[in-house]
């Protein structure tokens, strides 16, 4: 009896014509069908939030990968919502895993909740499905481009590698997704490690540049100086300092692991 191609959803937060995103459709074809519903515009930054003034529209477009013509799906709206508008009115069946990436640039400690590619991971998990969020460590300049300069064969392939690990083995019990960082000069031989979150700040925030707040002035954000501190079981140390690819199994459960009633008598007395 011939084994049935599992069916992989696939998103990113760079927006649907993002190279990244054609290199994971490429490598994941490998694996099963894939239906590619993605933000019709860049999207970086918006974590897993809903926007009430997306539009929704969803336009059907061919992108080739491969040399094969693609149907794919833009969607009016962030990462998350263009997982619920995949899984609730474009998928013809629910999907065997949710895929989210590859996104120009690592997203490490804890500023994860920022991250659309994450975000999207994180909605689908809510909704049950095995989930994987990937991005490629790249120069920050790089973040909100669509720069062919950025090889992202090797995160592809990663991409393909953990995707068919969740699909064979499922997910570990307590986790709800996994992240996972590819360092800039990986080759498919380059290791993996599991890693737990940074609890350091890897980007500080900077201020707007204008002369006046009458201007537009987005904030802008630079790497902070907390390399030299990393613990050795981290994302951040394992990705830059050890030039391995960084694992974080991620848990949607955000209560603090404490011991409640000492909490309480702390808050009591």
């Amino acid at each position: 009896m011939t084994k049935k191609k599992p069916h992989i959803l696939l998103t990113n937060d760079d927006g649907i014509r993002s190279p990244g995103l054609w290199a994971a459709a490429s490598e994941l074809s490998k694996i099963g069908y894939v239906t590619v519903a993605a933000p019709r515009h860049q999207s970086t930054g918006m974590g897993r939030s809903l926007p009430s003034t997306s539009d929704g529209i969803i336009q059907k477009e061919q992108v080739r990968v491969n040399g094969q013509e693609w149907d794919v799906y833009a969607v009016g709206g962030s990462p998350a919502q263009a997982v619920l508008h995949g899984v609730l009115e474009i998928v013809p069946h629910k999907p065997d895993i949710v895929v989210s990436g590859i996104n120009y640039g690592e997203n490490v400690g804890l500023g994860i909740t920022i991250s659309g590619t994450v975000g999207a991971a994180m909605e689908a998990a809510n909704l049950g499905f095995p989930s994987l969020a990937v991005s490629l460590e790249t120069d920050p300049h790089h973040h909100l481009s669509y720069s062919e300069d950025v090889d992202f064969s090797a995160a592809g392939y990663f991409t393909g590698y953990f995707a068919r690990l969740m699909l064979e083995k499922k997910l570990f019990d307590g986790v709800d997704l996994l992240k996972v960082e590819v360092p800039r000069h990986a080759t498919p031989e380059t290791e993996w490690q599991i890693a737990r979150l940074s609890r350091l700040r890897y980007y500080k925030p900077t201020p707007a540049k204008r002369d006046s707040w009458d201007v537009p002035g987005p904030m802008g954000y630079a790497h902070d100086n907390n390399l030299p501190h990393e613990q050795e079981d981290t994302d951040v140390y394992v990705l830059r300092t050890k030039k391995m690819v960084a694992v974080t199994p991620l848990d949607l459960d955000m209560t603090a692991r404490i011991d409640f009633k000492k909490l309480e008598k702390h808050l009591r007395d």
